[in-house]
């Protein structure tokens, strides 16, 4: 990788086949939706990604398709977190060896560790491979969450881990992470809601999986607060914001799913049991969209 991370990351969205296998053709037209949008790196095998429902192999089928889709364009961020360490390690060095950017390591769910435990799985995983690791904290699902002191401890000590996904949503701790820590981890705020908030305060970015449905106003958002023109940023953000609202106020892999085919690139349905949108919630994200003012390109 170049350069380091920094910008809008779009945590890609699995489309299946009626089948419930992999759409290989869709997934590299998700993939060029958000590239041609000008998104600074894509996220295979995420939480939007439905990571939870994915085989071992699938989840490598996604790495390595969006890695060859992608084409070094922009880089590719894969998510090899799993449940025990011998997995992720497995997952994480596949991974590296197919070419991934940045590897993206969630904590182990299920089963709730102590953050002892927890630490211990990362350095035992981050240093199995060579490449950036951007820890993933998300402790809705796990049961841990990663505080910024304990964050801060992991940089320093292992010296691949470069970013971290914060999806807590505890705005006082993304707080801490961007103005206490940035010295030594780049943070990556993971709850779309907070993404004005999240580049204004001097994120190193955001990861959206409502990037899939509007990465062009989210891209313009970013560029405009890099160029200092907050009042902009803000006017376009007022704009996107209520789609962004609806997508987050319903269930949000199938509202994602959605989005997309509502703008004309269908990704099926999400692995059951996860059902698709109530005609109630369809309707509200439908309404959204059609709100939403002419693209800025």
């Amino acid at each position: 990788m170049a350069k380091e991370l920094s910008g809008v990351l779009t945590a890609l969205s699995t489309p299946f086949n009626q089948d419930e296998t992999i759409d290989v053709h869709t997934l590299r037209r998700i993939v060029d939706r958000s590239v041609d949008a000008g998104v600074n790196g894509v996220v295979a095998a995420g939480s939007t990604g439905e990571v939870g429902a994915l085989s071992s192999e699938e989840r490598l089928l996604l790495i390595n398709t969006v890695i060859e889709q992608a084409n070094g364009r922009v880089p590719v961020i894969a998510n090899t977190g799993a449940t025990s360490t011998a997995e992720a390690i497995h997952l994480s060095q596949a991974a590296e060896k197919a070419g991934a950017d940045v590897l993206m390591l969630i904590t182990p769910y299920y089963e709730p560790l102590s953050l002892e435990e927890t630490v211990t799985y990362i350095k035992d995983v981050a240093r199995s491979v060579n490449i950036p690791v951007m820890l993933y904290n998300i402790p809705a699902v796990t049961g841990v969450n990663l505080d910024p002191e304990t964050v801060r401890a992991l940089a320093e000590e292992v010296d691949n881990i470069k970013y971290i996904k914060d999806s807590s949503a505890n705005w006082e701790q993304a707080l801490q992470l961007i103005h206490h820590h940035s010295d030594v981890i780049g943070t990556f705020i993971g709850w779309d809601v907070y993404l004005y908030s999240a580049l204004a305060e001097g994120a190193a970015g955001v990861m959206a999986g409502t990037a899939n449905v509007v990465p062009d106003e989210i891209v313009a958002v970013n560029r405009l607060i890099a160029e200092g023109d907050l009042t902009g940023a803000r006017e376009l953000w007022n704009d996107v914001y209520p789609v962004i609202d609806a997508l987050l106020s319903v269930p949000f892999i199938p509202a994602v799913k959605a989005g997309l085919s509502l703008q004309g690139l269908p990704a099926g349905s999400p692995r059951r049991p996860t059902a698709d949108l109530s005609a109630e919630d369809l309707a509200r994200v439908q309404q959204a969209l059609a709100a939403l003012p002419q693209k800025v390109k």
